[in-house]
């Protein structure tokens, strides 16, 4: 009887397919499990290749499965695109994963350990952070040009905005004052929480840099 080599799997937030193969290639299972009933399966299940799609989740997971024995190998989507055979689904899909980790020129996605993920995390809450603030801006400039007040664009003209606000003696009306007011606060909130992010980020950089050093 042929052994299970490799387990694709489609990932979900509640309901997992696996796709299950020898070496060949050959299919030996399909299951769809819940999320504690595939983390109990995957504990029990012979040391094997598994597979998944490198999206959201799929690094934890793999470090789950890496702390069971598996040996886990993440794909890009469009990579395992061109795999599908039939109409799109989760077991096309786990099945498609297999297909394309079966390619011996298959290039694979590094799984991100807890520290690079958390890294992740902040790098990408910063670039929230400054679309917002910047469509705050430009809000706040498209106001403001209501009235006939007019700033260049980018963030350090916010000292020409700022200005504009606190003179008493503008045509700017109360209300429209008050709102602009509001959106500034937001900009300053936004801008110190950038400016924190960006700290924790250069001192990242320098203890990756030392560690990088001292190996």
């Amino acid at each position: 009887m042929k052994e299970v080599c490799i387990i694709g799997v489609d990932l979900a937030k509640n309901v997992f397919q696996l796709h299950g193969a020898a070496a060949d290639g050959t299919v030996l299972f399909r299951e769809k499990l819940s999320r504690p009933q595939f983390q109990r399966f995957m504990a029990d299940h012979p040391q094997c290749l598994v597979v998944m799609e490198a999206c959201g989740g799929a690094h934890h997971w793999a470090r789950e499965l890496e702390r069971v024995a598996h040996e886990v190998r993440l794909i890009a989507p469009r990579y395992v695109k061109p795999f599908i055979k039939r109409q799109k689904n989760d077991a096309a899909d786990a099945e498609a994963i297999v297909e394309a980790a079966l390619r011996p020129t298959m290039r694979y996605v590094e799984p991100n350990i807890g520290n690079q993920q958390a890294w992740s995390i902040l790098f990408r809450a910063r670039e929230q952070f400054v679309k917002q603030r910047t469509e705050a801006v430009n809000a706040l400039r498209s106001h403001l040009f209501e009235f006939g007040f007019i700033a260049p664009e980018g963030i350090g003209y916010l000292p020409r905005l700022s200005a504009v606000l606190e003179d008493q003696s503008s045509d700017l009306r109360p209300l429209a004052r008050e709102i602009c007011r509001e959106l500034m606060d937001q900009v300053l909130q936004l801008t110190g929480r950038i400016n924190a992010m960006k700290k924790r980020i250069d001192a990242i950089a320098r203890e990756e840099e030392t560690s990088r050093l001292q190996r």
